[in-house]
This record gives C-alpha cells, structure tokens and sequence, in this order.
C-alpha cells in the first residue's frame, strides 16, 4: 500500500529525514514510533502531499506523492497532530463539512463511523473547541474516516490524551482492518508499538529496524539487569563508572543496565558496595521495545 524508497527531507542545515525506507502493507496497522524531532511528521506530511521530498520516492498504491497528489488526497484520510478542525463549528456540522468537501454525505458511510461518533453524537451540537481532548481526537477520527479512505495517515493522535481515551482510540484502530483500510500512526510512545502489526522506529530522521513487535524484541541481543536503590542518581552515576555495563538509563522506577557478557548480580553488588552503594535490588530482566530502540541508538 505504501512504498518509501530513499526519502530524505532537510529544512536548511536539519535534516530531518535520512534516506528513509519501507513498505506498510494493504490492510495493515502499521506503527511509526520514535521520540519528538526523530521525523515522524515530516514523513507523514509528505505521503500526505504536503511536502516535497528533497530525494527518494514514495507511492501510495500506485500514485507517486509529488506527480498524483491530487488522486492521494482524495483518497487517503489524515489526522494531524495538532486538532484542525473548526473549533467555532459544532461537532455534526464539522462532520457535514469534511463529508461535503469529498462529495458525499455522513449517511453514506456513517457505517464505518459508528462506533466512534456514537461516543460524541450526544454532544453533536457542540462546539469543536468545548469538546474535552479525548472527544476532539474522536471528531478528528470520524472526519478523517467520513469519505472511507484506503489509507489513513494518523500523526501522533493520542499525544496529550488520558490512559483511558487512548485505550479506546487503539481499540477503535484495530476495527479498521474490518474495513480493509490500511493504518499508519505515529506515536512517542513506545508501548503503543505492541498494538500494530508491524513497526517502524525511527530516530534522528533514520529507520533503524522494521519489523513486527515480537520480532523487535527478539533482535535484543544484551543482556538485561534492572536494578533501583535509594539513592537513585547516586546510583545512575556509579553504575555508569563501571566497565561492566554498555549502556545505563532509567526505567521506570528501575534503572535499566545492558552488557555484553552475563554478570552476576553478587558480582554488580559487589562492585557497588565498593563505591558505597548498598541495599540495591539487582535482577536479570526482560527486554521490551524501548530497551531494543535504546540499543539500536549508537
């Protein structure tokens, strides 16, 4: 469904893409995850025609993003970062207007949107910009969705969102692959990756792995220690003056420590106890997403 080949795109001296590549299959829900700055945007932005690659190709089907953005935009839906719609419509006038603007009506395809505007329908008359953050993305989603795209470009929608809304966003996400829409969404938030099938992570405008979440993890090729104390800073620093350990960073209420050879933890405490470090919890631990992205970063 998507072909990314080479793509780079720099603003002056920045670059924020680097030769970017890879392919997001039909019916896909497929994951761009990465920090803030790693290039998320700019990419989707220019699968969406709204920026010209400064090299490299892209297609979505078969339309090329710079000679057929006429085709794609009809065709694709897209969910900015930022909430666009008109803040001084109300919720079903906002939804009229975008199902106008494609040449069709909310009955049509109010099918495909039904789970998610029957959540904000008891506020249809509404202003956009009185909704709360999680109705707003809801609104966002049925807009984007209204003319039912092949595609849907979603970037970073749940940034900003409580625990409970971006829950519901996912499960309303995964109902799209009924539809045989194919889905591709940016987030920073590495746990999200687990909900794609596919993912591709992305930093300082490079891909450095794709590959399905499961397979990811498995490419961790550390070992893994977790470990916390009192002192936690202290800790951090002492850890990250041993020559046992590649990489030190937090985790959580964890500090997480990777090394190339297994060491035993009476060997790590040891060690610790020697700089004045004690009551320290040392455990072997299982990687996940971020510790594979922390190891891909060099």
């Amino acid at each position: 469904m998507i072909q990314i080949e080479q793509i780079s795109k720099s603003y002056n001296a920045h670059a924020a893409l680097k030769q970017a590549s890879f392919k997001v299959d039909r019916g896909e829900l497929f994951g761009l995850i990465g920090p803030d700055g790693a290039g998320k945007t700019t990419l989707i932005r220019i699968l969406m025609t709204l920026l010209l690659p400064d090299s490299g190709k892209a297609h979505i089907g078969q339309w090329d993003v710079v000679k057929d953005y006429r085709k794609i935009r009809q065709h694709v839906g897209y969910m900015p970062g930022n909430f666009s719609l008109y803040r001084d419509l109300t919720v079903e006038e906002n939804l009229r207007f975008f199902a106008s603007v494609f040449g069709t009506n909310i009955k049509t395809h109010y099918h495909l949107i039904k789970p998610i505007y029957e959540q904000i329908e008891p506020f249809k008359n509404r202003r956009a910009e009185k909704l709360s953050g999680g109705m707003k993305q809801k609104l966002a989603l049925s807009c984007s969705l209204i003319h039912r795209p092949e595609l849907l470009l979603l970037d970073e929608p749940t940034t900003g969102v409580d625990a409970v809304s971006r829950q519901e966003f996912w499960q309303m996400l995964g109902t799209m692959k009924e539809h045989g829409i194919t889905v591709l969404v940016s987030t920073p938030y590495m746990e999200e990756a687990d909900l794609c099938d596919r993912v591709a992570l992305i930093q300082n405008g490079e891909i450095l792995e794709v590959a399905s979440p499961k397979n990811i993890v498995d490419h961790f090729s550390s070992h893994l220690y977790r470990i916390k104390g009192k002192e936690r800073l202290g800790l951090i620093n002492a850890l990250r003056s041993l020559s046992l350990f590649t990489k030190v960073y937090p985790f959580g209420e964890y500090i997480h420590c990777t090394s190339d050879e297994a060491v035993e933890p009476v060997v790590i405490s040891q060690q610790l106890g020697q700089l004045g470090m004690d009551e320290i919890v040392i455990e072997a631990a299982l990687p996940g997403i971020e510790d594979r992205f922390i190891e891909l970063m060099a």
